[in-house]
């Protein structure tokens, strides 16, 4: 396998990859379409690295009711130990999307001083470290998104962030409006109702998972 397209492994040759494979005693694991690939309280000591496909981190709360937290792609990495523990005895998972490869780490031999002092290690820590950095600033879109009141806003503001991600007014949903609905948290009835206002009001114009940002023709058909 090639590891220099995963983040993780950037500018860490193959072999000193595979090296490290052994050296930290990596496991890897294959994974189907909506099979759970970890749940956090019980995998706390492990940090995983998406190899290959896609993968969701959920949380499920008492109620049943299911919020999307992240959106991992390949080259993705997750972990308890990176992100938070659920306090409130809510359940949280990494769900694959698909076929996935995920590549298991310890925390603590990553994080630990390597024995060898080699040079790829420190190279992965400071890899670890961005992708964390990155994680965090993909959190806190979420938090803005969240963070508005009604579902119309909520949805403009997703579009708005796709829209500067992608740099222009169309564009692809990363997921199903399924998983949309979980990702704003909100029902997903009254999600595509608002959604069908916002088409017929001219902000938005979707085909299936395509959207195009159409709010300044809406603004001026409603002058």
């Amino acid at each position: 396998m090639e590891y220099g397209s995963l983040a993780l492994f950037y500018d860490i040759t193959d072999q000193e990859v595979e090296a490290m494979i052994h050296c930290f005693c990596m496991r890897r694991c294959q994974f189907q379409t909506g099979q759970t690939i970890c749940t956090y309280g019980e995998n706390a000591g492990e940090v995983g690295v998406l190899t290959r496909g896609e993968a969701e981190l959920v949380r499920l709360d008492y109620g049943g009711n299911r919020t999307i937290l992240e959106r991992l792609e390949t080259g993705g990495v997750f972990g308890e130990s990176l992100a938070f523990t659920p306090l409130l005895g809510d359940c949280v998972e990494v769900v694959s999307a698909g076929n996935s490869e995920v590549l298991f780490m310890e925390y603590d031999r990553l994080m630990g001083r390597c024995e060898n002092a080699c040079a790829h290690h420190s190279t992965l820590v400071r890899n670890m470290f961005h992708l964390v950095t990155e994680q965090t600033r993909r959190l806190s879109r979420r938090v803005e998104v969240l963070s508005r009141r009604s579902i119309r806003d909520k949805l403009m503001c997703w579009f708005q962030l796709r829209r500067l991600a992608s740099g222009a007014d169309s564009f692809t949903l990363p997921f199903t409006l399924s998983a949309l609905a979980d990702y704003i948290s909100t029902d997903r009835s009254a999600m595509m109702r608002e959604l069908k206002k916002m088409r017929e009001a001219g902000l938005v114009s979707m085909e299936g998972r395509y959207v195009t940002w159409r709010e300044d023709e809406g603004a001026t058909a409603r002058s």
